[in-house]
């Protein structure tokens, strides 16, 4: 055993009741032969290993095989970074260490409880004896292994759902049980066999446990408000953990409740954030994101119902994302499909875009409904062209002060981090030659920079950072909204269905005075040509992205413009007829 193994596991032999049904339930022993059993059995040990703790390191020598019985493991290996990365999880029923044993050869990952689990242990030594005493048994025992080697597929990611949660409060004065209660209630309206436990049940059994979670698709444990014995194993029993604070609250000197302190990957740690039932806009996320790392957050109202359902989905990966290109003019088209998503019940839980999609994405996270949107867009663009402010092109040909001064009137001083849905938008750092993921911040800001085309309005500097339009790199980021990992993906394309065309050659071969008289007519002018450039990816972006959803929507704009601002109605029209059409032609509900 190695010393790995010898601080964090228990063994001991088998003496436990019922021990011989647990064993021929397992579906590795199928069809196995009464001696063949009996000679297996003997040479067995038990193993309780708790949650986090590990089984075995990569690199150790390979001594025993492991069959979990109950529970579940995590198997990690290190990235290019040197960072352990879950890559598989092995379940109740499944063997790990097979190969090592029979081949001789290191263990190629580490294993770590992902809860409290029971295995059952079979040294080498006790193979070898068996090799030399029961042929026959070793010989079924190997083929089984090499059967379920040939038959598993390799994984290169966890794809397994969450079905474990913690619930754990971080301040005093929230409402914590209350929300698991009603947690609970959105997760059964889903059709989800749920079970809530609380420290009433602390002095059950591995095994119970294991019954419990088996029969439900679900398991909400309550933690209590310490770091008691009972909350630490709901720590160990927790596939993802949800801590809940009060918004807009002061925060403690400390947490109430604290992750314990392990070297192991803990699971994935979220914010919920409890707002009064009434409030306008969300707060108090930045003080909490800035203290603790969590992977991901969100806002709910107290006893919303729309607000636990959104919650509900984004615990079980039936969260809808949709994200929405550039596309200047024509990107108005959005709204349109905004509107059939909505009327045909679709929800909307997570945004994202870019450019002018990043714009109507941030008014989805605000909650505006359909009219509003279509004021916000009409009276920023249609009425009042923003792009008006030319100067002097030494850096662009728009000064930007009307552009930044519109988006400062619309979006006032939210911050990303506090709205209502989940978002984010895309530029393009030209700096450092990658795209630029805005999460958190200030909402038009982050914008701004999404929008800046080069050429047409100045970037945006942000720390030595130069950050530009992401349609240059990223238009459609279905990718980043996939990554998520929260449901299905709604894209929606309105920048590339239409090329530039122009009806004069050798354009450098012409005279400034023809330019001027006749260019309009069939050559495209500065600010199309760079609208245009900054809306179209590479095409190995744009299949890469389009390939991360799960419904494409591409609207028929046909020669819609992108400076034809005055066309918002007919680009909206069009959105919201297209957009119904599809939905009624899909066979199968996505939603």
């Amino acid at each position: 055993m190695t010393d790995a193994e010898a601080r964090s596991v228990a063994i001991g032999p088998m003496s436990q009741e019922g021990f011989s049904q647990q064993l021929l339930s397992l579906s590795i022993f199928d069809g196995i032969g009464e001696e063949t059993f009996s000679a297996i059995e003997a040479e067995l040990e038990w193993v309780d290993l708790r949650g986090g703790s590990t089984l075995f390191r990569e690199g150790d020598q390979s001594k025993a095989l492991y069959v979990v019985t109950h529970g579940r493991l995590g198997a990690f290996m290190r990235d290019a970074d040197g960072q352990e990365q879950l890559v598989a999880q092995i379940h109740a029923g499944e063997t790990v260490g097979e190969l090592g044993l029979i081949s001789g050869e290191p263990r190629t990952a580490t294993l770590i409880g992902l809860r409290d689990s029971k295995l059952l242990r079979l040294t080498k030594s006790a193979f070898e004896k068996l090799i030399e005493q029961h042929p026959k048994a070793m010989q079924y025992v190997v083929q089984q292994l090499v059967g379920r080697l040939q038959q598993a597929a390799p994984r290169s990611a966890p794809d397994d759902a969450p079905r474990t949660f913690l619930i754990a409060p971080l301040d005093p004065g929230v409402a914590y049980a209350d929300l698991a209660h009603d947690l609970a209630e959105a997760l059964s309206g889903l059709g989800e066999r749920v079970h809530l436990l609380d420290a009433e049940v602390a002095g059950q059994s591995t095994e119970w446990f294991h019954k419990i979670e088996a029969a439900h698709d679900r398991i909400l444990y309550l933690a209590e408000p310490k770091n008691s014995a009972w909350t630490h194993r709901c720590f160990r029993q927790a596939d993802r953990i949800l801590f809940v604070a009060t918004g807009r609250a002061p925060q403690p000197d400390r947490p109430l409740v604290e992750p314990p302190s392990t070297e192991t990957p803990l699971p994935s740690l979220e914010l919920v954030l409890l707002q009064e039932p009434m409030a306008p806009q969300p707060g108090g996320a930045a003080p909490w994101l800035e203290r603790l790392h969590f992977d991901f957050h969100t806002h709910i109202r107290s006893e919303n119902r729309a607000d636990l359902a959104r919650l509900a989905r984004l615990m079980t990966g039936r969260a809808v994302g949709l994200v929405l290109s550039g596309g200047g003019a024509r990107a108005i088209t959005h709204i349109g499909v905004i509107r059939a998503l909505r009327r045909a019940g679709v929800p909307l839980d997570l945004v994202g875009g870019t450019s002018m999609g990043a714009i109507i994405a941030a008014g989805i996270a605000l909650e505006w409904d359909d009219e509003q949107l279509k004021h916000m867009l009409g009276r920023s663009f249609a009425d009042s062209n923003p792009l008006s402010d030319y100067t002097l092109p030494l850096i662009s040909l728009v000064r930007g002060r009307k552009v930044t001064n519109m988006l400062h009137d619309e979006f006032g001083e939210a911050q990303i981090e506090d709205l209502w849905r989940t978002y984010f938008c895309v530029s393009t750092n030209l700096t450092a030659g990658t795209p630029k993921v805005h999460r958190r911040g200030s909402l038009w800001k982050a914008i701004r920079a999404s929008i800046s085309l080069p050429g047409l309005l100045p970037p945006v500097i942000e720390e030595e950072q130069v950050l530009v339009d992401g349609g240059f790199i990223n238009n459609l980021p279905g990718d980043v909204m996939r990554a998520m990992r929260r449901g299905p993906v709604i894209g929606v394309d309105a920048g590339t269905d239409r090329g530039l065309t122009s009806l004069a050659t050798d354009l450098e071969e012409k005279s400034l005075w023809w330019l001027l008289r006749y260019g309009r007519k069939g050559v495209p002018g500065i600010v199309r040509i760079l609208m245009s450039a900054g809306t179209v990816s590479s095409t190995a972006q744009t299949i890469a992205s389009r390939n991360q959803l799960d419904l494409l929507l591409q609207p028929p704009l046909g020669s819609l413009s992108l400076l034809d601002w005055k066309a918002y109605e007919r680009a909206i029209d069009i959105g919201y007829r297209s957009t119904m059409e599809t939905l009624e032609q899909l066979e199968t509900p996505l939603f």
